[in-house]
């Protein structure tokens, strides 16, 4: 499968690299297609670089990995043609670090980042899913021992059921992909990042997960 990645940071970076391992052709979109760090990372990983509008044009599954303040404005650099119709997972969150660290959240409670994305494309397929974890777990869910849970939202379960086949063959068990529900479940997903924080500055690494257990 194509697939274009936007966002040229660890995020995007960890998992373009994990869908080239895979199988799949990746192009990073960045907001310039001379973008010095993303040209030689692509050489040598074996994707290609373009614009955002670029990626949106090579991908057949479009995947969102900006900082989550410049997610709107990165796809509305791009024909409208290029996003409707097509899966769109949203990996970001909308993080502000206005008055500086831990940041706080700029959509809460009645929104969230992947329901305005959907409203901006409504004839896309969006999928809300890794938001909640590293990006060292998100391509190796095996850094982290025993069963952890990943979750999805959105509206089309076509989507997710395609979304979570790329995340199996990450090695994410079936058994550990939760599906929420609809894309305004993704506002817990969301908000759970305030918590995410914190915990990762009393476990000090990235390699952790939540486990949910049915009683």
């Amino acid at each position: 499968m194509k697939i274009g990645v936007f966002g040229t940071g660890t995020v995007g970076k960890a998992l373009g690299g994990k869908l080239l391992a895979v199988g799949h052709e990746v192009m990073l979109g960045s907001r310039s297609a001379d973008n010095p760090e993303a040209n030689a990372w692509a050489a040598e990983a074996g994707a290609t670089v373009g614009t955002f509008a670029d990626a949106a044009r090579f991908g057949e599954l479009l995947l969102v990995a900006t900082a989550g303040a410049a997610v709107l404005d990165a796809l509305g650099s791009c024909d409208a043609g290029d996003i409707n119709g097509k899966v769109v997972v949203d990996v970001t969150n909308p993080l502000d670090f206005s008055a500086g660290f831990p940041p706080s959240l700029s959509i809460v409670n009645t929104d969230s980042q992947a329901e305005q994305v959907q409203a901006a494309y409504p004839e896309a397929k969006v999928v809300k899913t890794f938001n909640t974890i590293s990006a060292v777990v998100m391509v190796d869910p095996a850094s982290v021992p025993g069963h952890h849970t990943i979750f999805h939202s959105g509206n089309d379960a076509e989507a997710k059921a395609t979304v979570a086949a790329l995340q199996q063959s990450f090695g994410w068990p079936a058994e550990d992909i939760m599906d929420l529900g609809d894309i305004t479940t993704a506002r817990g997903a969301e908000m759970y990042l305030p918590l995410w924080l914190r915990m990762f500055g009393v476990v000090g690494t990235p390699f952790f997960n939540i486990n949910v257990v049915r009683g």
